[in-house]
């Protein structure tokens, strides 16, 4: 490492402690929804292969977690695999459902994250459901930060998901098409969701520059905050977090008032 670099590396971390001391822990999302983009684009800047893209951008979900401990940020949800990416070659499908698989494991072994799958499961191997299933069932009384782990997710897909569920469970409890209809409201659907038991996102962070929301969690971010950064998702540092933090405590949320 030269000099110049070693200066710029000491400017960020007093730049990051300046930023962190003025952080004000009561105006913290709560729920922060994460779309983790540009580890393909990284990758190819670096000079690197997509799958040393794709386990760079796995290794950055823990030490995220770790800033939003420090933030006292109660649920976070990573977008790791979209409906859409389904689509992708086979050679680079098979590498990144495995390096997921690996991400799940280890978020299970750490100790401190409470894991939640939301998606449709039947999209996913029958070795994936059985490890996303094991790790609910052994982070279940983990008392941290709630860690959505969106994997087979589409937003359009979760909505059509919850109208189906609302139809079913309707239709358990002997009720009419007449009576559902009455009954059905925005609450109605909201507890059919993936994410029915919990409180919206506040905040959503989407990473390499991209401004848009690509379908992800499209009921629960009618009134999120969105922050979009220039930043590959592995080269994400502390510094963009609190950067993040800082932009989403001076907005004012009105929710339409």
């Amino acid at each position: 490492m030269n000099l110049r670099d070693k200066l710029r590396g000491l400017l960020v971390r007093l730049y990051t402690r300046r930023v962190e001391g003025h952080l004000d822990h009561a105006q913290v999302p709560k729920h922060i929804g994460v779309i983790m983009d540009g580890n393909r684009r990284w990758a190819k800047a670096s000079g690197s292969t997509t799958v040393h893209g794709h386990r760079a951008g796995a290794d950055k979900i823990g030490e995220f977690l770790g800033w939003c401990t420090e933030a006292d940020v109660e649920v976070v949800t990573f977008w790791m695999l979209s409906t859409d990416n389904f689509t992708r070659p086979e050679e680079e499908l098979v590498p990144l459902l495995g390096i997921i698989e690996d991400v799940v494991r280890t978020l299970v072994a750490d100790g401190r994250w409470r894991v939640h799958h939301v998606g449709t499961l039947d999209l996913l191997p029958a070795g994936m459901q059985r490890t996303l299933k094991e790790a609910e069932e052994a982070t279940a009384d983990v008392d941290g930060i709630l860690v959505n782990v969106a994997i087979g997710y589409g937003g359009r897909q979760e909505i059509a998901d919850a109208v189906r569920s609302m139809l079913l469970d309707a239709s358990e409890k002997g009720a009419s098409l007449e009576d559902l209809a009455e009954s059905v409201d925005i609450d109605m659907i909201g507890r059919h969701l993936y994410t029915g038991d919990q409180p919206d996102p506040d905040l959503v962070i989407r990473t390499s520059g991209e401004q848009r929301l690509s379908g992800f969690m499209l009921w629960q971010t009618a009134h999120s905050e969105y922050y979009f950064c220039e930043v590959f998702w592995p080269a994400f540092r502390k510094v963009d977090f609190l950067r993040a933090l800082r932009d989403y405590a001076a907005r004012h949320r009105r929710y339409g008032g």
